[in-house]
């Protein structure tokens, strides 16, 4: 699609169709082309086959931005390429020389890097946050963006940018620590010198947001379980929430997950995902199987009981990493349609997948138990984190609270 070529040496951009991803997408590259030897230099982007051959002359903002993207990389190694042949001569040991200085001043380029190595490490999850922060920051700031160019005044104007453009504190600081991830990279690659750094005291503070509380009451619980439209798919997804909410509150992707070969003695014993790569002890997390609980599995579990069977037989074992995190991501998704008509029908808000794990934490402080057992129950490694999950300061609370102070004993 773009092509240079002068004193021997070629320039294009190109489709690399020797491999595809697993996303059945090819990446685009750029070409350069010397005495019969080709070199290839990534621009960080993938399209399909048929998105390639429509880029030329699409009308699609998306395929547009891209496109613009590859002309930026193309041009850039143009430009090296014109520079090297009036100074010096063309060899490619010159070119990557050149090319390696720009690049390793580039967060766009080490933003990549850590989103294959989440990838090749099956950390789908991280691996899909990063590639979104990195196309926000992108659209913010283009995708050459230079270490040193991340100053504290950068990092308000992007916040700005945000903020504009419809998102929350709480995106703002997960966006913000991936930056100051990348950012720790380069002062660890010698890349940014210390007093270049943005991020703390006196310098750029992460935004903190609140979390809007989200736990239910024993009654909203008991109201949510005994509740039926006569509807297979209701009765399904209630059950689903219901059993997240005695298991501990386990989030549904560590539920899905659970094999009949996690059952031991009466209890349910699991490693959350969310933390297993990232905490030195790993803690098992073990939930008794209640009466309740038992009734779930044996009406909606999986009939095939083999240790290595899923308990829930929404997956077969036999997904990619990604593949894995779109059906469960789809099933989540179904579930919280369903919930909220179920809320909507009890003039209950707010009910979710996500609820359940607030409202076991919750219940449990209503009801006396101590936070270090709620916080090992839910396992967490320290006890601020189970404190944000406790709804401290909801409303029924303060209602209490208020009357008290007038509870002078007529």
């Amino acid at each position: 699609m773009f092509s240079y070529s002068n004193n021997g040496v070629t320039v294009a951009s190109i489709i690399d169709d020797r491999r595809a991803t697993i996303e059945n997408l090819y990446p685009i590259k750029i070409r350069v082309t010397y005495k019969r030897v080709r070199k290839y230099y990534s621009t960080g982007k993938t399209l399909s086959v048929e998105e390639w051959d429509k880029l030329p002359e699409t009308k699609s903002k998306a395929l547009i931005s891209i496109r613009m993207d590859i002309q930026n990389s193309f041009e850039k190694i143009k430009e090296v390429v014109q520079k090297l042949e009036l100074e010096e001569g063309f060899s490619f040991d010159a070119l990557n020389a050149r090319l390696s200085k720009a690049v390793s001043e580039s967060i766009n380029t080490t933003f990549h890097a850590k989103i294959q190595t989440l990838l090749d490490n099956g950390q789908v999850g991280s691996h899909l946050f990063y590639k979104d922060a990195l196309k926000s920051i992108e659209q913010f700031a283009g995708n050459q963006i230079l270490f040193e160019s991340v100053t504290v005044d950068w990092l308000r104007k992007y916040e700005k940018y945000l903020l504009n453009h419809g998102r929350n504190y709480t995106t703002i600081g997960m966006y913000c620590r991936a930056i100051r991830c990348i950012m720790n990279e380069g002062r660890k690659a010698g890349i940014l010198k210390d007093n270049q750094y943005p991020f703390g005291n006196g310098k750029y503070e992460i935004t903190t947001g609140q979390g809007r509380k989200m736990a239910l009451n024993l009654q909203q619980i008991k109201s949510i379980v005994t509740y039926t439209d006569g509807r297979e798919a209701t009765e399904k997804y209630r059950d689903l929430w219901f059993f997240s909410y005695l298991c501990n509150g386990i989030n549904f992707a560590d539920m899905l997950t659970l094999k009949y070969s996690n059952i031991h003695n009466g209890e349910i014993c699991f490693l959350r995902a969310k933390t297993v790569r990232t905490s030195k002890v790993k803690k098992e997390v073990n939930a008794i199987i209640t009466l309740e609980m038992r009734a779930i599995i044996n009406r909606w579990g999986n009939k095939n009981k083999k240790p290595d069977s899923y308990i829930f037989g929404y997956l077969s074992g036999n997904e990619t990493p990604l593949e894995q995190k779109d059906k469960i991501k789809s099933i989540v998704k179904l579930c919280n349609k369903r919930l909220k008509k179920i809320g909507a029908v009890l003039g209950i808000e707010g009910v979710s997948t996500y609820t359940a794990r607030h409202s076991f934490a919750t219940v449990l402080k209503r009801s006396g138990a101590n936070i270090a057992y709620i916080s090992e129950s839910l396992g967490h490694n320290d006890l601020k984190t189970t404190e944000n999950y406790l709804a401290s300061f909801e409303r029924e609370e303060r209602e209490k609270n208020a009357r008290l102070l007038t509870n002078f004993g007529d």
